[in-house]
């Protein structure tokens, strides 16, 4: 079973009062999922890398927190508070986090 950050009696979470970063390497949340969605908060040290890989299902990243590099089918995004990127299903992607770096990863069901 998940344990899920939010729920149906307790929607309203506060992303910012559960950033917790790593001394290395990356840690995750799960913040809700479903059979269409799942929410995971990502909270990465600085100087981490994750390696390049892909998603069967349509993805976001929406950055709370810190600096990084996302690479892209090839194209390199600045990753700042407020970016927001949008990766089809299947697309290659790396990433790079310069400073502390936490996003809301949503990846949903394509159709």
């Amino acid at each position: 079973m998940t344990t899920h950050l939010v729920s149906a009696h307790s929607p309203v979470l506060n992303l910012r009062d559960r950033l917790e970063y790593p001394e290395a390497g990356v840690l995750s949340k799960i913040v809700f999922q479903d059979s269409a969605c799942q929410y995971t908060l990502f909270c990465l040290a600085e100087g981490t890398e994750i390696s390049e890989h892909t998603a069967t299902r349509n993805a976001t990243v929406h950055v709370l927190e810190g600096t990084g590099t996302l690479i892209l089918n090839g194209d390199v995004i600045s990753l700042d508070p407020g970016t927001f990127v949008f990766m089809a299903a299947n697309a290659p992607h790396a990433l790079q986090a310069s400073s502390n770096l936490s996003f809301l990863l949503t990846l949903s069901a394509t159709f």
